[in-house]
């Protein structure tokens, strides 16, 4: 059992994710090694001035464009978009790990007998003319469906189809064009040895340990207790994961941190151990300002950030705008080691402006010179990310 203080556990934290000091993660080689640490970063589609998965890398990657994602995803094919903690982004090489969900969508594909004489028609279609979304192909059928992974369908039934084949394994998305999806045959980008590789982990509860283990990898530090952190980990409820986490114990795979104040224990790989090893040598790192995506890995748990930061952040856009305390899309803002605010950004494309609509302040900031000149450069470089000439930042004047 390792004992910090609240601060180390911060910084901790921070190094993990690559957000203390000087950047640790560079260009397109930044950016696999970055997802293959976290094993996962979320996706969402909402563009109001970047995309979720975007977010979380322009705050670790020096430098880093938004094409250098599309490349690793749809031309080097070494990501891949595949659930994991709901819609996600994965290496390539973990797609073995999830073929009991592909098996499990193709045992309920079962039930719709109706479902096959379209599923070949996709097939003869895509062998024919490749990639295509639900708007490129016209199926007629009439059948109620539910996907077993992810995606309610209403009455579109080209979209059924290609989301059922495409949680069975069988297509993959070979590209995105704003958030329409486009499906291809998986068999022409994932190599052989991967595509048709047996699970390489037997039975339930290993498997509900490599995801565990897997999830606190992608934030660093964990409770073993309720949390977002979890989120569509089939099967795993309290019972199953306190056997997980004793058993972890047990293996010496992850170690207890004991925080100072903290009434919950914490958990952290042991390979993390050679970080906390850094923080417990009272580094005084250079402080940098970054913006923090509204899914990002480093927040995923909520409660524990509000625990170790003072932070409460809610994703509040899907809140209605008359309940909103603050905005629709808003960003938290990462000073040095501390969460010192959020700020409401939009990209407006067709101008080139990047609009900062309002800065909000934790009780207790001051907005002093040094941190004025961190968020000006801060907001510099979110421009230059969103292709931003301009910057309007009347809530910094």
């Amino acid at each position: 059992m390792i004992q910090l203080t609240n601060r180390q556990a911060r910084q901790f934290l921070l190094l993990k994710h690559g957000l203390l000091g000087e950047h640790q993660f560079t260009g397109k080689q930044g950016v696999l090694d970055f997802v293959r640490q976290v094993s996962c970063i979320q996706f969402d589609p909402i563009d109001v001035c970047g995309k979720n998965a975007e977010l979380v890398l322009q705050s670790r990657i020096k430098p880093f464009s938004k094409d250098i994602l599309d490349e690793l995803l749809y031309k080097d094919r070494l990501l891949i978009d595949y659930p994991d903690k709901n819609l996600a982004i994965i290496p390539v090489e973990d797609w073995p790990y999830f073929e009991r969900y592909r098996h499990a969508a193709r045992q309920h594909a079962k039930h719709y007998p109706e479902m096959e004489a379209l599923t070949e028609q996709v097939r003869v279609y895509m062998q024919k003319h490749g990639a295509l979304s639900s708007n490129d192909l016209k199926l007629d059928g009439n059948f109620s469906w539910q996907s077993v992974i992810h995606w309610s369908s209403g009455n579109n039934v080209s979209r059924s189809v290609l989301e059922q084949m495409y949680s069975t394994g069988e297509l993959i998305i070979h590209h995105k064009k704003g958030t329409r999806k486009y499906y291809d045959l998986a068999q022409k980008y994932i190599q052989p040895s991967l595509l048709n590789a047996p699970e390489p982990i037997e039975g339930e509860l290993e498997h509900h340990k490599w995801r565990v283990l897997r999830r606190i990898g992608a934030v660093g530090l964990l409770w073993n207790r309720a949390s977002d952190a979890w989120l569509n980990i089939w099967g795993l409820k309290s019972e199953q994961r306190n056997e997980v986490f004793r058993q972890l114990l047990q293996e010496a795979r992850i170690i207890a941190v004991v925080v100072e104040q903290m009434k919950d224990i914490l958990y952290c790989r042991a390979e993390d151990l050679t970080l906390i090893e850094a923080v417990l040598q009272n580094p005084t790192p250079k402080w940098r300002c970054e913006l923090i995506a509204p899914l990002d890995n480093f927040i995923w748990d909520r409660k524990l950030i509000n625990e170790l930061f003072g932070f409460d952040y809610t994703w509040e856009i899907y809140t209605p705008a008359i309940k909103r305390k603050f905005g629709y899309y808003v960003l938290p803002i990462l000073y040095g080691e501390s969460l010192i605010g959020r700020a409401e950004i939009i990209a407006e494309r067709k101008s080139g402006t990047l609009v900062v609509k309002n800065i909000w302040y934790e009780n207790g900031i001051k907005p002093t010179k040094q941190l004025r000149a961190a968020l000006k450069q801060c907001f510099q470089n979110f421009a230059v990310f969103n292709g931003c000439e301009t910057i309007s930042a009347e809530s910094m004047s």
